[in-house]
């Protein structure tokens, strides 16, 4: 429930965000001088301020949700030998990495999964369940570190922003005009913007955003590779396919819904057409392009 509500009252609180900027901009409405035709300017100023502005204040308070979404406790003043550990292996990784210090915190879950994230690659958290430290041993647990660490050093978050962004301006630009055509030519309605231009929208837009999620989901896969390799490069391979196998044998309890795709770990796998739609590629995929590679 708390989830819930923190998802619903950040969302509004951005909604109230971007229709301020969208006033300040001067906008007025999606419709040219005579009421009858589209601005098509005025209707991309629209789409991108919602496309891009949605996707970059999400990247600027991710830390901030991540926190209170997961419980994690940043490590400020290491009580144990574990987590003094975990800040100076991180500490480490980041200066061979070339990257600023993340913060590095703790939540509690018996799931072994961790995750990234941050608006840039020197203003990053690196958090680690209490169940990965439970049940992997030190050198597998390095390698999860390492794979995250990558992700920041990849820049993964503010790519993914920026492919989410372009993607959301192309589907509500697109889901206006198709609304648009169906009210004018198809329902013959000539003044203003009718009920079947929002109805239409609202449905071109859902079928369009799950579109679009393919191409942001597969680009999500592939950085998952590259986070595994930049894992093996700053741990050692066989330490990264050690991690990657203990994964496999956990507790398939995936982060909530608006940081799945930051874990190591993603949702349960699928195959086929289900893999169209998932965050993660599968674990054996992943171990297979580890064993390809040439990290020792």
């Amino acid at each position: 429930m708390k989830r819930i509500a923190l998802f619903l009252i950040t969302n509004i609180a951005i909604l109230v965000v971007l229709s301020i900027v969208l006033s300040l901009l001067g906008f007025t409405g999606i419709l040219d001088e005579t009421g009858r035709g589209l601005d098509y300017g005025s209707l991309l100023v629209f789409a991108a301020v919602f496309g891009f502005g949605g996707s970059f204040i999400s990247l600027a308070i991710s830390k901030w949700m991540a926190k209170r979404l997961t419980g994690a406790k940043v490590i400020t003043s290491p009580r144990n030998q574990a987590e003094a550990w975990l800040v100076e292996t991180v500490k480490n990784q980041a200066a061979r990495a070339g990257i600023g210090m993340p913060e590095v915190a703790v939540y509690d879950s018996d799931a072994p999964n961790a995750f990234a994230t941050g608006m840039s690659k020197n203003n990053a958290l690196v958090a680690v369940s209490t169940g990965l430290m439970r049940s992997m041993t030190q050198d597998e647990v390095e390698a999860v570190l390492a794979h995250e660490v990558s992700h920041v050093a990849n820049g993964d978050m503010v790519t993914l922003t920026l492919i989410q962004g372009v993607v959301n301006t192309f589907v509500i630009f697109i889901s206006r005009v198709v609304g648009y055509f169906v009210d004018r030519v198809i329902l013959k309605n000539e003044e203003g913007l009718g009920l079947g231009f929002f109805i239409t929208s609202i449905v071109a837009q859902i079928v369009f955003g799950i579109l679009a999620s393919v191409v942001v989901l597969y680009f999500s896969r592939e950085r998952e590779y590259r986070a595994d390799a930049g894992g093996a490069k700053l741990a050692g391979r066989e330490k990264m396919i050690a991690a990657l196998e203990k994964l496999k044998r956990g507790a398939q309890e995936p982060l909530p819904e608006q940081m799945s795709a930051f874990g190591i770990n993603g949702k349960p796998e699928g195959h086929g057409l289900k893999l169209l739609f998932m965050t993660h590629p599968p674990l054996d995929d992943r171990i297979a392009a580890l064993k390809k590679s040439s990290f020792q």
